[in-house]
């Protein structure tokens, strides 16, 4: 991993965008703000660089905004941080995103955008979370159809499966060194498409629990091990707004959603096994 050598003031003119930089919505949103800020405080956080392909000239790996602020104030110069070489499209999105998770939150799409990327360039969940210093569990969620074995992916190109039961079907049948047992993620998949959430859910947590149990038996019990009753609930319009932010974030339904949250509360308080 390239590392940090120097500090010092580089003409704008001579520095260009890197390709790898991990914001790529919104990036002029709110600039001006930023620039006023910078106008009354200074540069808080130096940009990262490395030496570009041409001569004299500087990649920006992070801090494109403050880079952009700098332009707006009609500043020459602006503070960097300079990496002992030149780094490649994917260590510099490894490096962008790590930055802006510590200094400023990615909005979902720039993430998963990231990530997925990464994952393409590494082709392992791990390595992504080793390179930005994500959670693991993180990656596998945001790293959505590129990660699905190719069997799954033929199931949810033809429409027998939803991608998200796909990706619950493929984490339930993976074991704790990452290996697939493809035939059974198929048969997960094929089965889980027709339930309910909260019976996919236990289908998936029983198979994590019980890998070397029959999976007949665990989803016989997934379908009949536990009655399923609707719930009618009432709630501010804040509150059923929050619900739909959890569910797009999870990319689930809202009743789903709603189902998983009251889950997690009655556990929380006891009154519910894990």
């Amino acid at each position: 991993m390239a590392k940090i050598v120097e500090y010092k003031d580089i003409p704008l003119d001579d520095l260009k965008i890197s390709k790898g930089q991990a914001r790529l919505q919104d990036v002029g949103k709110e600039i001006d703000g930023l620039a006023e800020s910078i106008r009354m405080q200074g540069l808080l956080q130096p940009i990262v660089v490395c030496q570009a392909r041409e001569a004299d000239k500087w990649e920006i790996l992070t801090g494109q905004r403050r880079f952009l602020a700098h332009r707006i104030l009609k500043l020459e110069s602006i503070t960097a941080a300079i990496l002992d070489k030149r780094v490649e499209e994917h260590e510099a999105k490894a490096i962008s995103i790590t930055e802006n998770l510590i200094r400023r939150k990615l909005s979902g799409k720039d993430l998963i955008d990231g990530v997925t990327y990464l994952y393409k360039m590494y082709d392992n969940a791990k390595a992504v979370a080793d390179a930005t210093g994500l959670p693991y569990q993180d990656v596998l969620k945001y790293v959505k159809y590129p990660r699905l074995s190719q069997e799954l992916k033929e199931m949810v190109d033809t429409g027998q499966v939803d991608v998200k039961v796909a990706l619950k079907a493929e984490d339930a049948a993976t074991d704790d060194n990452g290996e697939v047992d493809v035939e059974a993620a198929t048969t997960l998949a094929q089965e889980m498409e027709t339930m309910t959430g909260p019976q996919q859910k236990k289908l998936a947590q029983e198979r994590k629990k019980n890998p070397d149990r029959p999976i007949d038996d665990v989803i016989e019990d997934a379908r009949t091990g536990s009655k399923v009753v609707q719930v009618v609930a009432t709630v501010t319009q804040e509150t059923h707004t929050a619900l739909q932010q959890f569910a797009n974030a999870e990319g689930i339904k809202q009743d789903e959603a709603a189902a998983t949250l009251l889950v997690e509360a009655l556990i929380d308080r006891d009154l519910l096994e894990e």
